[in-house]
C-alpha cells in the first residue's frame, strides 16, 4: 500500500518505487522528470511546481516527500534543461485567479527575505512549514491569475526564489531528495522567468548540497555552470564573487580527495580566490539581487577558509573561521555554529586536539538550540574525526558532553 501511494504521488510505476526503497538498482529518474524536460512551457512549469507544493502541505503525502532519495543522476537532467533547453518566451496570462501586478511580486520577494532572516537565526525547522504554506496558499493562486508578460516573468522569478527557499530549508533538515526536487523546480521557474541571476543562485545551492553529500563531480558541474552563466550574462560583481569562491571550494575538495595536495589544483584555487576578492572589492550595483546581501565579507571569508583548510593552510583557515564567528555571533547563529566547527577542524588539522575539542564544545549548545539537522550533523562528523584520539580524556569527555546535550 505504501509503495502504491508513493507511486501515485510521483506518477511512476510501483516497480520504480521498489528500486528507490530497496536500492537494488540504480534509480531511473526518467519517469519523475519527463514532464519537466520534455515541455518547458510556462503552463507545464507552473503545474509541476504547484503539484510539488500541494503534496508538501498534504498530511497524507508530506511524509512520502520527506522520504525521497537524493538522485545524483537527476542533476544532469536539471542542468541540461537549464543550459541547453530552448528559452521560454514570456507571455501574458489570462487565468482564473486574481489580477497580478508589480506590488504582488514585491510582496513575494519581501516574504522571501523575511523567511531567509528567520532561517539564519533559528534554522529551517521553524520556518519551512510557513514557506511551503506560502507557496501553496499565496503563490499558486497568483500564478494562475491574470498578468502581463512582464509581470509574469517577474512572478516566475519571485516564485523561483521562494521555491529555492523551500529547497534550502529541506536541505538544512536533511531531507535531501525533497530539497533536490525543489531546487530543480526553482531552476525551471528561473528559466521561465528569463532570470539568469536567480538561476545561478539555484545552481550554487544545488552545488552546496552535492558537496555536503559527497557528490563532488556533480558539484563541480553545477558550480562551473553557475560561473559560466554569470560570466556570459555579465552578472554584477557581488553575484560573481561567491560563485568563484564556491568553485574554488570544490576544486580544493577534489584535490584533497586524492590525498596529497595537487600543486596545479592549489594554483587554480588561489587564482579563483584572487579573482573573487578583486571582483567583490568592486562593490555593489543596482542590479544586485536581494540574496547577495547574505554573501558579505564574513560569509565569503568563511568559505575561503574552507578552501585553505582543505589545502592544509590550517592557520589561515582558523583565522577566517574565527573572524566569521565574531561577525555572525548575534545575527546569524547557525552560521556562527558552523564556523565554530570550521575552526575546530582547522585546529585538528594542526594537531591541536585540545584546542579543537574546546572550540567544538562551544558549538554544541548552538547545535542543540537550532532547528537545523545540518548543524547537528556537522558536530557529529567532527566527533567521528576524533576517533584516532578516542582514548584521550578530552575526547572522551567531549563525546559524553555532546551526547548528553543533544539528547536533552
Amino acid at each position: 500500500m505504501y509503495r502504491a501511494r508513493m507511486a501515485q504521488v510521483f506518477g511512476v510505476d510501483p516497480i520504480e518505487v521498489e528500486r528507490w526503497i530497496e536500492g537494488t538498482d540504480p534509480v531511473d529518474t526518467e519517469a519523475w522528470l519527463r514532464t519537466d524536460f520534455n515541455d518547458p512551457s510556462i503552463p507545464t512549469t507552473v503545474e509541476a511546481a504547484g503539484r510539488l507544493w500541494r503534496c508538501d502541505v498534504d498530511p497524507d503525502r508530506r511524509h512520502l516527500l520527506a522520504a525521497l532519495p537524493f538522485v545524483p543522476a537527476a542533476l544532469g537532467g536539471w542542468l541540461s534543461a537549464w543550459a541547453y533547453g530552448a528559452p521560454v518566451a514570456p507571455a501574458a496570462h489570462e487565468g482564473s485567479g486574481p489580477l497580478v501586478g508589480p506590488s504582488d511580486v514585491r510582496r513575494i520577494v519581501e516574504a522571501r527575505q523575511a523567511f531567509g532572516q528567520m532561517d539564519h537565526r533559528f534554522g529551517a525547522g521553524l520556518v519551512r512549514p510557513a514557506v511551503v504554506d506560502y507557496l501553496n496558499g499565496t503563490v499558486t493562486p497568483l500564478l494562475r491569475g491574470r498578468y502581463t508578460a512582464q509581470v509574469g516573468a517577474e512572478l516566475m522569478t519571485a516564485a523561483a526564489a521562494m521555491t529555492q527557499m523551500a529547497g534550502w530549508t529541506a536541505f538544512d533538515l536533511g531531507r535531501h531528495g525533497l530539497a533536490q526536487q525543489y531546487f530543480g523546480q526553482a531552476l525551471k521557474l528561473s528559466k521561465a522567468g528569463g532570470d539568469a541571476l536567480t538561476g545561478v543562485w539555484v545552481l550554487t545551492s544545488m552545488a552546496h548540497q552535492a558537496i555536503w553529500l559527497g557528490h563532488r563531480s556533480q558539484a563541480a558541474w553545477l558550480s562551473r555552470a553557475a560561473v559560466e552563466t554569470a560570466r556570459r550574462t555579465q552578472a554584477p560583481p557581488r553575484v560573481l564573487a561567491p560563485l568563484l569562491v564556491r568553485e574554488a571550494w570544490i576544486v580544493a575538495l577534489q584535490s584533497s580527495q586524492a590525498g596529497a595536495v595537487d600543486a596545479h589544483a592549489a594554483r587554480q584555487v588561489q587564482q579563483l580566490l584572487d579573482e573573487a576578492e578583486r571582483v567583490h572589492a568592486q562593490g555593489g550595483s543596482d542590479r544586485d539581487p536581494f540574496w547577495t546581501a547574505w554573501y558579505d565579507e564574513p560569509e565569503l571569508g568563511s568559505e575561503i577558509g574552507l578552501c585553505w583548510e582543505l589545502l592544509g593552510a590550517y592557520d589561515r583557515a582558523a583565522d577566517l573561521a574565527n573572524a566569521a564567528i565574531r561577525a555572525f555571533a548575534e545575527k546569524r547563529p547557525r552560521s556562527a555554529q558552523i564556523n565554530w566547527m570550521n575552526a575546530a577542524d582547522a585546529y585538528l588539522g594542526m594537531g591541536e586536539v585540545e584546542q579543537a575539542v574546546e572550540t567544538a564544545r562551544a558549538a554544541v549548545p548552538l547545535a542543540g538550540s537550532l532547528t537545523s539537522a545540518r548543524s547537528v550533523e556537522r558536530v557529529r562528523k567532527f566527533a567521528d574525526r576524533l576517533e584516532p584520539y578516542a582514548a584521550t580524556v578530552q575526547v572522551r569527555e567531549f563525546r559524553a558532553y555532546l551526547n548528553a546535550e543533544l539528547a536533552s
